[in-house]
């Protein structure tokens, strides 16, 4: 379930979300053919305008009622919207500001529709098991059309490229083709005047006089009759959804046992079929050139893009089945590995937002995962009383730890010379401890009354400390004693902890929605943070009292601190994420993870619509109403291949059936961790994987501007070989644009020169936009390291000393970042053209090994 919209760029393999959301999950989404304009939809009607282009949202409308199906006419003019049993047609709008730029054009009965390629006709179907063939503007002499055969729901209708054909598809998996008969003859258009304003019933409609004379057009003077029915045999399957491409004549039907198949129309031969699920797929949509295929599954989160006549995958993507109870980030800040309720281990490109593997041999669900210092491996623990470790080299599991006796494992830790493995227990209090290189269990530290909420290594230290719901953190060195070398006591149980990057401090978070700080070497407590008010807000629809009054839930589950120790970011069972200063002891910001509607906990007021003398209207349980029997809960359990109508409650439960209970998520954040190069942060909510990041953009400074700093100018620099200069005032002018052309305007043989003449904060801000902008997304990777090893070699002690601020060092970890990105991207492309290119550089009677040396 999501309220925002991610744009996924197959071509170069990024990924990206809108900066907008709506107030609930995304029901229906649209996109105006020239790729201008997009419109969202969700739940409840409320719709949201977007210039797709500039990522900018333009205007908010109501609908009032859930959509159905909105489409676009090819030409962009119009769209059209289905909404309970009515299809309204409204005028697109424009890019000029107006105060209302949704026009009604027209009310139309249907359930579904499909324009035809000009943009004067549509095709309608509903429920009603018939499809409709409107004109978009009245027409002397031409009726609306009806095609009807099917015995159930029609939820798809097309028109062929030529129009000498449309296709109709039912939920019951038949296909009906429908054909030209004869043609006949309509009236003239009668003359109008320059506009004329009719009524029907309530509805106010504007009929242009401008209309094109569509008496002639093929559609309005055509007789239709039924060609062929065909079927599409899938036993104990309906078809939940289907797309048609014009161009290629391609049919994509996907049904509810996660089959999808392939015909070529109008003959219904098939192509192919393919199993890609064990769920139904919610959308299936063709690319205009019909070779891509894309496929959606709303139960698995699960978004695929098959390409049919190679038979591959162009893009596979699947989120947690659950919850997302876990997070760590990897040393170089690239990588994300992300532990769900499902039992799955997934990892994530911070770059492009893929999921690029996934480890599934946990059977319970993930409480911890965690990289090794060096990256090249992930462990995780889980439920099933196992801790895994995973090689990312090979992508396999390489090693499995147990304990002597079976236990639940609740967190994980690593120490940093990744030879100790820890986990700690959820009902023995006990933490087991194994060796890495052997898998032998080394020890199990018992101390804690109750069961062990979280565990950490100190970063630079052979240091331990656990916390547990006995109100105590204790202190281990697993490498001297068994015992706890410091016992920390608290007035509440503690849910988790985290050590400052120096190790000096350490962050509690308690039952009582504290945050302790405690210096370690003393023991001591320094002080406290009162985060109860900052994290409150969300009352669920089932509680009696009001937000600001609850007492359930005001606690934070998960800490950390920043890159450079200064402030801590802490989240738990609410919408907001609070970053705090820790020598100010002051909430900075609080972020809201969420505006979805869609989940429990969102509003910290009640709908008064839905508040009754009984309580609130979700408190009352009418699931045995024999309205519900006969009419909702009949219509959706048919609609999902139940048994519609049918009773199943038990006698004398006031519950009724719990497996038919529909419960909405509760929105919280259950893990928060900050990205090594202090650019970002990511959470793990009930939303999915979340990733805030500060705004790498130029800052427009007009300070420092004059009227010779100019676009102009700059090019002018460039060209007369002033190229210091020419940075100089690009950055002073602060656009991407112009910078990008002042630094690869200057010869690759003259950057060691005009690097000499640059000071040491104009190197400085060099050698940042080449890690923020240029290096990580050009092609010219040869060049943009000439520039930083020229940069390195001449500033080199100068950006030392400026280095120890800690503000400027994600700098140089965003370039490590970059080149880390580019050298494995670089490695795996020789791995796969090893042998390509050694039978192209093929010597007569010489090894492949000795080719590729000669090569190098």
């Amino acid at each position: 379930m999501q309220c925002s919209v991610s744009v996924f760029d197959l071509v170069n393999n990024k990924s990206y979300t809108l900066p907008f959301e709506n107030l609930k999950n995304i029901a229906r989404m649209a996109l105006s053919p020239q790729g201008h304009l997009l419109v969202t939809v969700d739940e409840d009607g409320r719709a949201l305008l977007i210039n797709f282009m500039r990522n900018a949202l333009l205007h908010h409308f109501n609908f009032k009622e859930a959509v159905q199906d909105i489409k676009f006419s090819p030409d962009g003019r119009f769209i059209a919207v289905t909404h309970g049993r009515l299809l309204q047609v409204w005028r697109a709008p424009g890019f000029n500001k107006e105060f209302a730029p949704f026009v009604l054009h027209r009310t139309y009965n249907v359930m579904h529709v499909e324009w035809s390629p000009d943009s004067q006709f549509f095709l309608t179907a509903a429920q009603d098991m018939t499809c409709r063939l409107h004109s978009l503007h009245p027409i002397p002499g031409f009726v609306p059309l009806t095609f009807s055969g099917h015995r159930d729901a029609v939820i798809s209708c097309f028109f062929s490229n030529d129009l000498q054909h449309i296709y109709t598809i039912g939920r019951d998996g038949s296909a009906f083709v429908y054909g030209h008969k004869r043609t006949v003859a309509l009236e003239a258009p009668a003359p109008a005047a320059s506009a004329e304003e009719t009524t029907t019933g309530e509805e106010r409609q504007i009929v242009p006089a401008e209309t094109s004379p569509l008496s002639t057009h093929v559609l309005a003077t055509t007789v239709w009759g039924l060609r062929a029915k065909h079927y599409f045999n899938q036993p104990q399957a309906r078809v939940i959804s289907a797309c048609f491409s014009p161009r290629s004549n391609m049919l994509v039907a996907g049904f509810t046992n996660g089959v999808f198949a392939l015909y070529d129309m109008p003959d219904f031969n098939n192509i192919h079929s393919l199993s890609i699920s064990q769920h139904r797929i919610s959308a299936v949509a063709l690319n205009p050139t019909g070779e891509w295929l894309a496929f959606g599954c709303a139960k698995l989160g699960q978004l695929l893009v098959w390409e049919w006549q190679s038979e591959t995958y162009i893009l596979k993507q699947q989120g947690h089945y659950h919850d997302m109870s876990t997070i760590a980030y990897s040393s170089n800040g690239l990588h994300i590995a992300t532990g769900g309720d499902d039992g799955k281990v997934k990892l994530w490109n911070t770059h492009s937002g893929f999921c690029f593997v996934t480890f599934s041999e946990h059977t319970a669900a993930i409480t911890g995962v965690t990289f090794s210092s060096h990256g090249h491996s992930v462990f995780s623990s889980s439920l099933d009383g196992t801790v895994r470790a995973f090689d990312l080299v090979r992508y396999r599991n390489f090693r499995t730890f147990t304990s002597p006796r079976p236990a639940q494992f609740s967190c994980l830790a690593l120490d940093r010379s990744d030879e100790i493995v820890c986990a700690a227990s959820r009902d023995t209090f006990e933490i087991f401890v194994w060796s890495v290189q052997t898998g032998r269990l080394l020890e199990a530290l018992a101390g804690h009354t109750g069961p062990v909420s979280g565990i950490a290594y100190a970063h630079h230290r052979s240091l331990l400390a656990s916390c547990s719901w006995d109100k105590t953190v204790k202190f281990w060195d697993v490498f001297e004693t068994t015992a706890a070398k410091e016992t920390l006591l608290h007035q509440s149980d503690v849910l988790a902890l985290a050590f400052r990057p120096d190790d000096q401090e350490l962050c509690t978070a308690t039952l009582d929605g504290q945050l302790c700080f405690w210096e370690v070497s003393s023991g001591s407590l320094v002080k406290s943070i009162e985060g109860r008010r900052d994290i409150a807000g969300g009352r669920s629809e089932t509680e009696r009292t009001a937000a600001a009054n609850s007492a359930a839930g005001k606690n934070f589950t998960s800490v950390c601190y920043t890159a450079d120790g200064a402030c801590v970011l802490a989240g738990g069972n609410s919408k907001y994420v609070c970053i705090y200063s820790v020598a100010q002891g002051v909430l900075l910001r609080r972020f809201q993870i969420s505006k979805n509607k869609s989940f429990d906990a969102m509003s910290d007021f009640l709908n008064s619509a839905n508040m009754t003398a009984g309580g609130s209207l979700a408190m009352i349980d009418d699931s045995d109403d024999e309205a519900d029997v006969e009419g909702l809960g009949k219509s959706r359990r048919k609609e999902e291949g139940g048994a519609g109508g049918m009773d199943v409650s038990l006698p004398g439960v006031a519950k009724g059936d719990f497996s038919s209970r529909r419960v909405k998520p509760r929105i919280r954040t259950r893990g928060v961790q900050f990205s090594p190069t202090g650019r970002s942060w990511a959470a793990a909510s009930t939303e999915g994987l979340l990733i805030f990041s500060l705004d790498e953009s130029l800052v427009f400074d007009p300070v420092d501007l004059d009227v010779d700093v100019t676009p102009d100018a700059v090019r002018q620099l460039s060209a007369d070989g002033e190229h210091a200069r020419a940075l100089s005032v690009s950055f002073r002018l602060g656009e991407v644009d112009v910078c990008h052309h002042a630094i690869e305007s200057v010869p690759a043989t003259d950057i060691a020169v005009v690097v000499t003449q640059l000071s040491a904060s104009s190197a400085e801000r060099t050698l940042a936009f080449i890690a923020s902008h240029a290096l990580e997304s050009s092609r010219h990777v040869h060049f943009y390291l000439t520039w930083t090893n020229a940069i390195l070699d001449t500033h080199g002690p100068a950006l030392k000393l400026r280095a120890s601020d800690a503000r400027n060092l994600h700098i140089y970890r965003a370039l490590q970042k970059a080149i880390s990105k580019h050298y494995d991207d670089l490695a795996s492309m020789c791995d796969e053209n090893k042998y390509a290119l050694a039978f192209l550089t093929a010597v007569p009677g010489a090894s492949a090994d000795n080719q590729l040396s000669a090569m190098v």
